[in-house]
């Protein structure tokens, strides 16, 4: 490749701009691309176009020097299967940049034709980068040589974080990250479509309260004077649901991803649900908990070696969820040494990994 030629990449991803999520992992993914191949032009496109895309489209992807899918979880039902037609009609170099293997609570198993799909479009890539060892567990179980898969993890991580220019009056707090105290506890619910919340809903919403009364009984005193409390916005759907939480004067966080990753970095504890609310977390540096409604979430635990930041749904009820975050918090010191350490391990990674592909 000319050094005098723009490099131009077709980014296959996730077109959902309303979950946080998806936006922070194709912010990361665009940011390191630019940052392997300097002056790179890149093309946005969406995974779906695997599935259900047309001649044109092809044409398109391959009008391009270079073609990266991802990250996120795009090996999910919802997107597949892809289409072999489509697959090998591509001619451009393939690379799959952070992706997952994603498989909620309660799903089915994936078809024998998705999973022959997978296996087409992994062995047809030059590059193959996946986001957990579980998702690498997956695709050798299907087929794939084992060497052809790297475990580089999630790009969210790398996020670059932005302070707002200007943050509204219940926000205006996070302007300043005092040392010790009051201390500031951010919560997370996954309601962006997940069908088995509702099987959920009173286990998860009573382990929730559980936890915030624990924090209120050890620091005391109204809300906001040892403590504050902050609701992390990652979907418009979750507003129909943290109400239902029930705590006055509960600040909530809705700001662009990069920002959301910043206004992470201001809390001292986050609990969970969105895979994306944890990773952010942990980009962050903050000692986080998860409620596991997919693999994902404790594929992502396992990544950086935490399994215990993950509860299982069918352990709420027994108020495990207050005692692990209770656990947490007496050891922060250590996630957020640890949380450090994986970063740079992951940094390394993804550097060394987009390094290796030669175009």
């Amino acid at each position: 490749m000319s050094k005098k030629r723009t490099l131009t990449i077709a980014h296959l991803q996730v077109w959902d701009k309303n979950n946080k999520g998806d936006r922070a992992i194709v912010l990361a993914t665009q940011e390191l691309l630019r940052r392997r191949w300097r002056g790179c032009r890149i093309k946005n496109f969406p995974v779906t176009l695997l599935a259900k895309g047309r001649p044109a489209d092809s044409r398109r992807l391959n009008a391009c020097d270079v073609i990266v899918m991802g990250g996120g979880g795009l090996f999910y039902s919802y997107f597949l299967p892809y289409n072999l037609s489509f697959l090998n009609s591509l001619t451009k170099p393939l690379v799959i940049f952070g992706v997952g293997y994603i498989r909620e609570v309660g799903a089915p198993a994936l078809s024998a034709a998705a999973i022959a799909s997978v296996v087409a479009l992994v062995k047809k890539a030059v590059a193959v980068g996946v986001r957990d060892h579980n998702t690498k567990k997956f695709l050798v179980k299907a087929g794939v040589r084992a060497g052809h898969i790297k475990v580089i993890g999630d790009p969210a991580v790398l996020l670059s974080e932005v302070r707002p220019r200007k943050l509204s009056r219940s926000l205006t707090p996070l302007a300043h990250k005092p040392k010790k105290g009051p201390w500031r506890l951010g919560l997370n619910l996954n309601y962006s479509g997940w069908l088995g919340f509702g099987l959920w809903r009173e286990d998860i919403l009573n382990a929730y309260r559980a936890v915030v009364e624990n924090w209120q009984k050890q620091f005391g005193g109204a809300l906001g004077r040892g403590w504050e409390l902050y609701y992390l916005q990652h979907h418009p759907g979750e507003k129909n649901i943290y109400p239902a939480l029930g705590f006055k004067d509960l600040r909530v966080v809705n700001l662009p991803p990069a920002q959301q990753k910043w206004a992470y970095g201001r809390l001292d504890m986050v609990v969970g649900m969105m895979l994306h609310s944890g990773v952010l977390a942990f980009g962050a540096g903050v000692p986080t908990v998860s409620v596991a409604y997919d693999l994902r979430n404790h594929s992502f635990a396992e990544f950086i070696s935490c399994p215990e930041l993950v509860v299982d749904l069918p352990e709420l009820s027994g108020g495990i969820l207050a005692e692990r975050v209770a656990e947490v918090w007496r050891r922060r010191g250590h996630y957020r040494r640890l949380f450090a350490i994986r970063r740079r391990q992951i940094a390394l990674s993804q550097g060394k990994f987009l390094k290796s592909i030669k175009l």
